[in-house]
């Protein structure tokens, strides 16, 4: 077993090889003067951003930082992505992570109603 969190997870690799036959058709493209070869090869890179993101947000990437130790298995599914992850890119971009205002209503108080109060993180 490892000593520390490698980062290693479902939508890493996946991404990784999406990306790998992507630049493997691209650079196939270039060779054969290709327009077709180089836009499929693009494409497939582009689509392997997508693809990475995708799992990041359905809990097979995982957060900024390091893991908690029993976490740190590559089959491990992250239980907080949901929720978004504090300084994650790929989590804002999707609407995650974003700080609410948590409303309160605090009985026998004049106005009755109820009063936001700080934003929670």
């Amino acid at each position: 077993m490892s000593l520390y969190d490698e980062g290693h997870t479902i939508a890493g690799w996946t991404g990784v090889g999406v990306a790998t036959a992507g630049s493997a058709v691209l650079g196939w493209g270039v060779c054969a003067a290709s327009a077709a070869g180089v836009a499929g090869g693009l494409v497939v890179v582009a689509a392997s951003v997508l693809v990475t993101w995708a799992l990041h947000l359905s809990g097979w990437g995982k957060p900024p930082g390091v893991r908690p130790r029993g976490q740190w298995g590559m089959r491990v599914r992250d239980t907080q992505a949901r929720e978004g992850h504090p300084g994650c890119v790929g989590c804002r971009l999707a609407g995650r992570g974003r700080r609410r205002a948590q409303v309160v209503v605090v009985p026998g108080e004049a106005g009755a109603g109820a009063r936001p109060l700080a934003p929670v993180e």
